[in-house]
């Protein structure tokens, strides 16, 4: 290599309930920037009427927002409601919430309620945080096995998503569940395993919210552990062939890239016995700083998007080496905000799609500063899973992001055709143009699943546009 990185018990389980052609841009026209709100980053806490995500690029007027006490209260509030959708932290990018429905936050349905030490599972309600989580699971000996970047998400919503971390071992989050408690459209709970009603489970675990709300999660953990984190700088060119042996030389690999200057910030983290490292503070609000003032100088001087903005890096970045629990090494502070787009391609093209995007990207001379991520996650057997393989094959994660002040949809038109081509498949929180035939074609189990959601909630309780574009409903 060219440089060496040296259940607690409930009621009894009830039985269960017996495309036109579209515009396929991912913006309009005439881009007008929102400005997000600051404080709490769901859009519901406050007195103001409307809801936004945590970009401000979408929006909604709902009729009513409901935050319930507990279980019985969420279970009357959803039977008695006509349309309902549940946020949890405002972190998606595509419209999964917006409705003119009730908007539903789980935020007061958060801690732990039990576990098991012999097993390493726990179950949690599913509105915690997932920076609450880490100190939580911490206090009992637990860990769970990946956390991604950010960790303002709430558990429901990086299940539902099917939200990742990297490391090529690791599969989304919604595979390390054990267990789920589900609240039906009428009211009813649900309560499914690996070991009981697989098919809801595995539909469940990455539903999209679309099959009924999710109030508790049985996680499968490990032992609390340490990571040992370094980060360097790298041209993008001495890597992309030895991508195979740092996936398999670490247990967590990622790489963000500069397409404009094709260097790459190199991150990897290995099981430690070391003990935690002296944390460096004020290193987050440097990188804050820098990042923000090149995406807002790619913004307003686009002519000098290339090498000039991209090799400002450098001198902001230098090689770091830190030892930590694993949920304090983890997440990053990610105050700046931006639109993202995200495919996974199969780990056999991976390589060869990233390097297709930057030259792509670079070539239509798109002003973006915020760099791409290259991730890697294992196969699971979860319905809606974008990770399912019935062969067991990884796939990468690619990502690319654009400054939330600046107009997404150039930079989103050159890549999501490359992404699509190299067999891509979208993560549900970030935006696409993808239809419900489409997806029919990527997913084996898809009609299962939709067949499912119309036996759960043949009403639409739990649609909103989006998700019946998604899905080929019938928007009447």
């Amino acid at each position: 290599m060219s440089e060496k990185p040296s259940l607690p018990t409930g009621e009894p389980l009830p039985s269960r309930p017996s495309a036109a052609s579209r515009d396929r841009e991912v913006a309009s026209h005439r881009f007008v920037p929102q400005d997000p709100r600051t404080g709490l980053d769901d859009g519901l806490h406050g007195l103001q009427p409307a809801w936004q995500n945590w970009s401000g690029g979408q929006q909604a007027m709902p009729s009513a927002k409901w935050s319930p006490h507990d279980e019985d209260e969420l279970r009357q509030q959803v039977r008695n409601a006509s349309n309902v959708r549940v946020v949890g932290a405002g972190h998606s990018f595509s419209p999964l919430v917006p409705t003119s429905g009730a908007i539903m936050s789980l935020d007061r349905l958060s801690g732990l309620i039990s576990h098991d030490t012999q097993t390493q599972q726990a179950c949690l309600w599913a509105g915690t945080r997932q920076f609450d989580a880490g100190p939580l699971l911490h206090g009992i000996g637990q860990a769970m096995p990946n956390v991604g970047d950010i960790d303002r998400q709430s558990l429901a919503g990086v299940l539902s998503t099917a939200t990742h971390g990297t490391g090529i071992t690791l599969p989304c989050f919604a595979a390390d569940a054990a267990a789920l408690r589900l609240v039906t459209a009428q009211g009813d709970v649900l309560e499914c395993s690996r070991d009981h009603d697989i098919d809801l489970f595995r539909a469940a675990a990455v539903s999209l919210g679309a099959l009924g709300v999710i109030t508790q999660v049985t996680l499968q953990n490990v032992p609390s552990f340490r990571l040992r984190e370094r980060v360097h700088l790298q041209p993008l060119d001495q890597l992309l062939p030895e991508v195979d042996t740092w996936i398999r030389q670490h247990r967590h690999f990622e790489l963000k890239i500069f397409p404009h200057s094709r260097i790459a910030i190199v991150k990897t983290s290995d099981l430690t016995d070391q003990m935690p490292t002296e944390e460096t503070h004020g290193a987050d609000a440097e990188h804050d700083a820098m990042l923000k003032l090149s995406c807002e100088l790619t913004r307003w001087l686009p002519g000098i998007l290339g090498r000039g903005v991209q090799s400002m890096v450098g001198p902001f970045l230098h090689p770091s080496d830190r030892v930590n629990w694993s949920y304090k090494i983890f997440p990053s502070k990610r105050n700046v905000r931006f639109n993202e787009m995200e495919y996974e391609v199969p780990i056999a093209v991976g390589a060869a799609c990233l390097d297709e995007v930057c030259r792509a990207i670079s070539a239509a001379k798109i002003a973006v500063f915020i760099p791409l991520e290259f991730r890697f996650v294992a196969a699971d057997d979860l319905w809606l899973s974008p990770f399912q393989s019935a062969s067991g094959e990884p796939r990468c994660s690619i990502s690319v992001h654009q400054y939330y002040k600046q107009d997404y949809q150039p930079l989103f038109a050159v890549t999501e055709p490359i992404l699509r081509r190299y067999g891509g498949r979208p993560h549900w929180g970030k935006l696409h143009t993808l239809d419900a035939a489409e997806l029919d074609a990527m997913y084996p189990d898809f009609e299962r699943f939709l067949h499912l959601r119309n036996e759960l909630d043949p009403g639409g309780k739990f649609l909103n546009p989006y998700l019946r574009q998604l899905f080929g409903k019938d928007p009447s």
